[in-house]
């Protein structure tokens, strides 16, 4: 009797099981769906883009995402990491045409899960990644700040960076307080203790910022809507010419969104011990996300790290709780969307600098300082604030492959006269772009010699093994002898004929 109880009580703790889905992922659900809702709009504001298209892009993501994703519990919605793009887009094609290339990019992402190369995205630079949100969090910070004074941002991070001193000397009223005390409550809200401590810090700040104006009557710019939710959902429209510029931008948002929302899902399956994620299935519902989204109006959907580690540390059991938060973002927008309408302008914009400065994470700049990359980080974050998205990666990109093929190229390859012997030394990764400097050094060693060669690689390609090897039997073959240790094995012998040095090998150097 007590193992058939036993045994139910874990098929029920099973995810998907009905008494999981009311014991962990509802609650986690409305925890996930607070934290939500003030970023969706915050996000939407920094992107450009009409304020309900952030729900919208919320609701799709719980929704869509939540039922057909193949991670178990990241939640996806509009993301930071897309701003600075959606922004640009809406500058050149206007709202309707960036929400087509919305939809273009979820096909894309759609055909590259059933292509099932989800994984392959998980190949780019991990410092490049990094360095490329350093960079939005950047941009997303010098524009808001000047919102946060009481004044307007400009379009490029040059201008706001500039303007930035006039802001300061002009800022005046109650909106700097409003922002400064949003970005304290926030920051403060992580030490408070117990159940009050597990209210989510963004909610607090937004709603208690909100409370104050309309008690004090605050004279404060506030947030405006265009009607409500359902007036908000419309359909795309196509670009008038430039076809070639909408093209680009289809890719660009699939790759950023697949890249952002597949390392998210990595990260969030190292905070759990449950399933891990199928990457085609996730990306398939993320591209069928976007597209469901951009018919809708909405922004561009990914996964979102700082809700799914909510969701994952409010307890969460499957794809239940992100589901179930786009659901109820669905039923505040539908008859409370105006009451969005009361939140401070400032108030959002501390909110969203909050967020902006902690994508710059220091353990990433330590990580890149300790591999020797941080080269490679710096370029890619001014080349995001200051040129563009696109060309930052696209430098951060061609900077770490460079690197590579240098450290590559760099293989310690020494040749020393010791006594009446010679020693070579080959280390480090050692392939075909050493073949100059290795048969260099290997052909200044007199014929005849007795030659103790070390390869202790961390990678030997063939070419390189093929060249060690020819150099050996040729260099024998001339009355020489070489021992080798290390990653190869030794062959001392000038022939056939020729006996081996002791403990020596009859084959010729192996790959390590």
């Amino acid at each position: 009797m007590l193992t058939a109880r036993k045994a139910g009580t874990d098929v029920d703790r099973r995810p998907g099981r009905p008494r999981t889905i009311l014991r962990y992922d509802l609650p986690a659900s409305l925890v996930v769906f607070l934290v939500a809702l003030p970023l969706s709009l915050g996000i939407a504001i920094a992107s450009d883009a009409p304020v309900l298209a952030g729900l919208i892009a919320a609701i799709v993501g719980g929704i869509v995402v939540g039922a057909l994703g193949g991670s178990p519990l990241q939640v996806s919605g509009p993301a930071a990491g897309l701003t600075v793009v959606v922004a640009d887009l809406v500058s050149r094609f206007g709202w309707k045409v960036t929400c087509a290339i919305t939809v273009g990019a979820g096909v894309l992402q759609i055909v590259l899960g059933l292509s099932r190369v989800a994984r392959a995205a998980l190949a780019i630079s991990p410092v490049v990644v990094h360095a490329m949100l350093a960079g939005i969090g950047i941009t997303i910070t010098l524009q808001q700040l000047h919102v946060l004074l009481g004044g307007q941002s400009a379009s490029s991070a040059w201008e706001n960076l500039a303007g930035l001193p006039d802001g300061l000397i002009e800022a005046h009223g109650t909106e700097p307080v409003l922002g400064i005390l949003v970005i304290i409550t926030m920051l403060a809200w992580r030490s408070v203790p117990g159940a009050l401590g597990r209210v989510p810090g963004p909610l607090v700040a937004i709603v208690g910022a909100t409370v104050l104006t309309v008690i004090f009557s605050l004279d404060v710019r506030r947030i405006s809507l265009d009607g409500s939710l359902l007036d908000a959902v419309q359909l795309p429209g196509l670009p008038h010419g430039n076809w070639t510029g909408a093209f680009v931008g289809v890719v660009i948002v699939a790759l950023i969104a697949s890249v952002e929302s597949l390392l998210s899902a990595v990260s969030v399956d190292r905070m759990h011990t449950g399933a891990r994620t199928d990457f085609n299935r996730e990306l398939i519902g993320q591209g069928a996300a976007n597209v469901t989204s951009g018919m809708l109006g909405g922004l561009p959907i990914t996964g979102v790290i700082v809700r799914s580690a909510t969701n994952v540390n409010s307890g969460a059991k499957s794809r239940a709780s992100a589901f179930l938060h786009g659901v109820w973002i669905l039923l505040f927008a539908l008859p409370f969307a105006g009451l969005v309408q009361q939140i401070p302008s400032a108030a959002l914009a501390g909110l969203l600098i909050t967020v902006g400065v902690q994508l710059i994470k220091t353990v990433h700049i330590e990580a890149a300082w300790r591999s020797g990359d941080l080269a490679v980080y710096l370029v890619t974050v001014l080349g995001v604030v200051f040129l563009n998205l696109l060309h930052g990666v696209l430098i951060g990109l061609a900077l770490a492959m460079v690197l590579t093929g240098w450290r590559v190229i760099r293989v310690k390859i020494v040749a020393e006269h010791i006594g009446d012997e010679w020693l070579v030394t080959v280390s480090g990764a050692c392939t075909f772009l050493a073949l100059p400097r290795l048969t260099g050094v290997l052909a200044a060693i007199p014929a005849g010699t007795h030659v103790t060669l070390d390869v202790s690689t961390t990678y030997l390609d063939h070419a390189a093994e093929q060249a060690l090897e020819d150099w050996r039997r040729q260099h024998c073959a001339t009355g020489g002898t070489v021992y080798a240790r290390g990653d190869a094995t030794a062959d001392s012998a000038a022939d056939a004929n020729t006996p081996a040095e002791p403990g020596a090998a009859d084959s010729a150097l192996t790959r390590p």
